[in-house]
């Protein structure tokens, strides 16, 4: 993938780039992760995740290019990276559960991380989109439905599952996890090529990246230094002098069949909540409705609702049915009207030939009309001209 992820982007304009690579790997032996707990205030509190005893499942590198993430993250962005860690509870277990039941690296979650900053809606510059930052034609290729009604690079769940088949696939490719990490930001034709050059063969191992790290696109060579930085602070936050964080608790719902067209305004009616509600468990919707169609499309809803739309959405369809039916006819009625007064305007203007030594300003005033006028009835501009035997329409 291109380098368009939009934490990075903005970390990497607060600091200096292209430090010298350094350092060896110092890979940490895995063991069970801690967790956390869930607080009476409807988040995530930091608990046992915040202990020193945090073990990881990729190589921890301490070295100067993660130092400098390391103290950017807790100085000049520790803001950011405190929301950053607030919105990984709604996200963390789901990624953390995808990656244990494909046998990948847990620790992975942290590219997520600086992806996106786990938001689902996010979209850089470069128009990639979602919690893994997806350009479309990537998306596409790992099976991710983008058109003007639903952009799945924006479903948590199903983006979380095209980002692992990618990286697993340059995982294969590559055979390091820190080398996959690099392809899926510069992308993988890039990373074969300077491995050839500069160890002989395509696969290596993560030491590798650092060998490499000269010759990649200067974000490139920060995009593994910043992912590990990500998962130092967002493991032992408190040992980076980080302020204790409430993560925001994972969204809890049930899934029901909505027929197409149907506006999240009115499935959110017929169950009790606000728009707003349905647009955060469906960002995916990004016109706020199901697409168009035979078929009915999957919308999710507060958990526990179920029955609630079952027994009011036929009526409240209803309700907005000829509502939006009243509306139409309204924007209709006006659009007729517009059309007539543009008729008649075109049947009652007068033709003037303009005559040597006239102007706009004569012709106006003895017409009784203005120049302003004169000129939009004939698409002329502020510095257009008119010439003798010109036609003009005069507007009444």
């Amino acid at each position: 993938m291109e380098f368009r992820s939009a934490l990075p982007v903005a970390v990497l304009l607060g600091c200096v780039l292209g430090v010298a690579a350094a350092g060896r790997n110092n890979a940490g032996s895995p063991t069970t992760v801690t967790s956390a707990v869930t607080g009476g205030d409807g988040f995530v509190t930091e608990a046992a995740a915040a202990v020193t005893g945090a073990t990881w499942d990729i190589p921890v590198v301490h070295n100067a290019p993660v130092q400098k993430f390391v103290t950017l993250f807790t100085r000049r962005q520790q803001d950011r990276m405190a929301l950053y860690l607030k919105r990984s509870g709604r996200y963390e277990g789901m990624i953390r559960g995808k990656l244990r039941e494909q046998g990948m690296p847990e620790d992975l979650l942290y590219l997520s991380m600086i992806e996106s900053g786990f938001n689902p809606t996010a979209r850089s510059h470069a128009q990639a989109v979602g919690l893994w930052q997806f350009i479309e034609g990537t998306g596409e290729r790992y099976g991710l439905r983008v058109d003007s009604y639903v952009d799945e690079r924006r479903h948590p769940e199903k983006s979380t599952d095209a980002a692992l088949r990618y990286l697993q696939d340059l995982h294969g490719q590559f055979g390091s996890w820190y080398l996959a990490a690099a392809a899926y930001n510069t992308g993988e034709n890039r990373v074969a090529r300077v491995m050839r050059e500069v160890t002989g063969k395509q696969r290596g191992k993560d030491a590798d990246f650092w060998r490499i790290r000269g010759r990649l696109p200067s974000e490139t060579r920060e995009y593994v230094p910043l992912m590990v930085a990500a998962a130092l602070v967002g493991k032992e936050p408190h040992k980076y002098g980080m302020a204790p964080v409430k993560r925001w608790l994972p969204l809890e719902w049930d899934e029901v069949d909505v027929p197409a067209g149907t506006r999240l305004s009115t499935v959110a009616e017929a169950v009790g909540v606000g728009e707003t509600e349905l647009k955060r468990m469906n960002p995916h919707l990004v016109r706020s409705m199901t697409p168009p169609g035979r078929k009915p499309y999957p919308v999710r809803i507060p958990r526990g609702r179920t029955e609630r739309y079952a027994a009011n959405f036929t009526q409240v369809q209803r309700v907005a049915s000829a509502k939006a039916e009243t509306e139409a006819r309204q924007v209709r009625a006006k659009q007729a009207v517009v059309r007539r007064v543009a008729a008649r305007r075109a049947t009652s203007a007068r033709r003037h030939t303009v005559r040597k030594g006239e102007s706009l300003w004569t012709i106006a005033r003895r017409n009784n009309t203005s120049v302003a006028a004169v000129r939009r009835a004939n698409g002329m501009g502020s510095r257009s001209r008119i010439r003798p035997g010109q036609r003009l329409v005069i507007p009444s």
